[in-house]
């Protein structure tokens, strides 16, 4: 069996897992365009270093930690850089309102949380990953995590039709006996 090249496996990734990694990037940037930058930094991140991966499935796995990664790096720069030169880069949280297309209340309500709140909301309900696992992947403690999934909860509850003081429903998953 031969080893298909670079090229056949990104041709295989955008095909088979693009709209998975664009609706992946929309749920952590909250804009279109946003997305779409966030994959293709991934994609290109991904595959400079020449990483064996033979398929499309297993390139996505790496595909979604580089944009996790590289969307995390952004906020903490962001931060970094309104707080070093205020006047140059005023921080506002609705840079890219304009830009999303998408008109009900979900995303509108996802676009509007601060980028720190929707990551871990993103991180916790669509990547499914514990308080401990986002504290580490934003660099942040595990209270802060719990302070900013509240937050995103509080703000998403009424639309979503559940209470804020519902416990969080999560999926029996039945393990297979070694």
């Amino acid at each position: 069996m031969s080893v298909p090249d670079v090229e056949q496996v990104i041709a295989e990734v955008y095909r088979e897992a693009g709209s998975r990694l664009a609706a992946y990037g929309y749920v952590l940037t909250g804009s279109r365009h946003g997305a779409e930058e966030l994959v293709q930094a991934a994609v290109v991140k991904t595959f400079v270093k020449r990483r064996r991966l033979h398929d499309a499935r297993s390139a996505e796995g790496y595909i979604r930690a580089t944009m996790r990664t590289l969307h995390v790096d952004a906020i903490r720069r962001d931060r970094i850089w309104a707080r070093l030169v205020p006047r140059v880069a005023p921080r506002t949280h609705a840079e890219h309102a304009g830009d999303v297309e998408d008109h009900d209340e979900i995303s509108r309500a996802l676009a509007a949380l601060p980028p720190r709140v929707r990551t871990a909301v993103a991180l916790r309900f669509y990547d499914d990953l514990t308080v401990a696992d986002i504290a580490h992947v934003m660099r942040l403690s595990d209270g802060t995590v719990k302070k900013y999934l509240q937050e995103g909860r509080e703000r998403l509850a009424p639309l979503l039709g559940v209470s804020v003081t519902e416990p969080e429903r999560l999926p029996v998953v039945e393990r297979r006996q070694r």
